[in-house]
């Protein structure tokens, strides 16, 4: 039985889907956006993406990409191995210093109500994603997060690099926008972006 990707594209659900069509895994894709009946019966929160392997659910992208990873042998290194431990680092990482950074300034664009919005928080959060993405360029071993390989957090940092551009964060350095570029070659992406 085949997985299936509950989540429109233009969220976290990509992440998954993309990881998907690199695994070669069959699946179907529902395109519900977050908080709606179909999200909330598989997941409380209504927050996407969510899977469902069976009849069971996982509602969190991440856990959900490295289930995905562990449970077929690839895009990761194995758990309780340094190489592992490295992977997670970079992982929580991006979470932290990328990911988290790009929500804030969702929620306080159009997330939020208004009245709990706050507008001057964006130029302090653009400022502070910059500098973390020219660190991560800094710090990138190889190709790819891990080295020649890509693997779990290289599909978090190219989404979250592609939700920057659309949310005119500022322009990434050379280095970052040639690793976005071989990412989004893969046939894989290509494939996830079209569906």
């Amino acid at each position: 039985m085949g997985y299936t990707v509950i989540g429109a594209l233009r969220t976290r659900a990509f992440r998954v889907l993309w990881m998907l069509e690199e695994l070669g895994e069959p699946f179907e894709h529902i395109a519900a956006a977050p908080r709606t009946d179909e999200v909330r019966r598989h997941s409380p929160l209504g927050k996407v993406p969510v899977l469902l392997d069976g009849e069971a659910a996982i509602p969190d992208g991440t856990a959900i990409l490295t289930y995905l990873a562990d449970k077929h042998g690839a895009w990761t290194a194995p758990a309780g191995t340094l190489a592992r431990a490295r992977q997670d680092a970079w992982t929580f990482r991006i979470l932290d210093e990328v990911d988290a950074l790009l929500w804030t300034a969702a929620r306080h664009s159009f997330i939020l109500p208004e009245d709990e919005r706050v507008p001057a928080i964006k130029d302090s959060v653009k400022a502070e994603y910059a500098r973390n993405i020219a660190r991560i360029c800094d710090e990138m071993p190889g190709p790819y997060l891990m080295g020649e390989a890509p693997s779990v957090p290289d599909i978090l940092l190219c989404h979250c690099g592609g939700w920057a551009q659309n949310a005119r964060f500022p322009e990434p350095p050379e280095a970052f926008a040639a690793y976005l570029t071989r990412l989004r070659a893969r046939p894989a992406f290509q494939r996830a972006a079209a569906l």
